[in-house]
């Protein structure tokens, strides 16, 4: 087993500002979320057509601090082992830096040995490094950065 994918940001706002941003999910994952994801037991779908579709739970909250989304189902048509991520947990950690805050984000389960792994990363990093980020900058994300990144994983 390998380590799990992790990847972190650190951003010139307070760590309300980001955990804010991270429960904003339609703002910096996709706009077509079902569901919520601001609480405790909340839970939302995300979806690809026919290509990624995922369920996740709010399992953890911790105002300003943590929060933890266990992944109930999921179905993605270009691996073999298309549930690949149920059950894996998606793992946001906020931490105030002096002026700044830190977000490391971690998707236990997500492993360099995983079929998923080559796919998951650039977007996962793509997802957290550009657009979660511009979001908690800005105030303005770039959702949906998935679709386009698997077509052209799938056309290379």
């Amino acid at each position: 087993m390998g380590t799990d994918f992790t990847t972190s940001i650190i951003v010139n706002q307070s760590p309300q500002v980001v955990f804010d941003s991270i429960t904003n999910v339609r703002g910096w994952w996709s706009n077509d979320i079902k569901g919520d994801s601001k609480k405790l037991n909340d839970e939302f779908e995300f979806e690809v057509k026919e290509v990624h579709y995922s369920k996740q739970k709010l399992i953890e909250v911790v105002p300003n601090e943590r929060i933890v989304w266990l992944v109930t189902e999921s179905n993605m048509t270009f691996i073999k082992n298309a549930d690949e991520w149920t059950g894996t947990k998606v793992v946001f950690d906020i931490k105030k830096l002096g002026d700044t805050t830190k977000l490391v984000f971690t998707h236990e389960g997500l492993t360099p040995d995983v079929e998923c792994y080559k796919a998951c990363n650039p977007a996962w990093t793509a997802y957290i490094n550009h657009s979660l980020k511009q979001l908690i900058e800005t105030g303005a994300g770039d959702p949906n950065l998935e679709g386009r990144q698997i077509e052209k994983i799938q056309t290379s």
